[in-house]
């Protein structure tokens, strides 16, 4: 992890309170609270266009599987798994949130240690 994470404050406060809330591991809270701590805060409207966040399609290389996969992050309360709609607090949204095209980031899943490389991010 090498550069800070961009965050709007909404997105900062529901990490934040997942993390309160105990929905991640020891570890996964370790390093999501140094990223929040180092965090950068910006508006919606001053939010970078290739930074992983809420109604956004991401493509998402997982180095460890070599594949490719896409998403669709969306608010959890817009959650729709039929529709391929994950909630931005699901395991992949949390390792990536607040991070942009070209990141690289080593994370440690509940089924051990992936590393994953945003390819591609744009609105929904």
């Amino acid at each position: 992890m090498s550069k800070n994470v961009i965050l709007t404050t909404g997105i900062y406060d529901m990490v934040k309170d997942h993390i309160r809330r105990k929905k991640v591991t020891q570890q996964e809270e370790d390093l999501l609270s140094l990223e929040l701590k180092n965090a950068k805060q910006v508006l919606r409207r001053d939010l970078p266009d290739d930074i992983v966040t809420v109604n956004r399609r991401v493509k998402i290389k997982d180095h460890t599987e070599n594949k490719e996969k896409e998403y669709m992050f969306v608010s959890t309360s817009k959650t729709n798994n039929k529709k391929g709609k994950l909630s931005i607090l699901c395991d992949v949204g949390v390792a990536t949130i607040g991070r942009q095209v070209g990141d690289v980031v080593d994370w440690p899943f509940k089924d051990g240690e992936r590393k994953l490389e945003i390819l591609n991010v744009e609105t929904i």
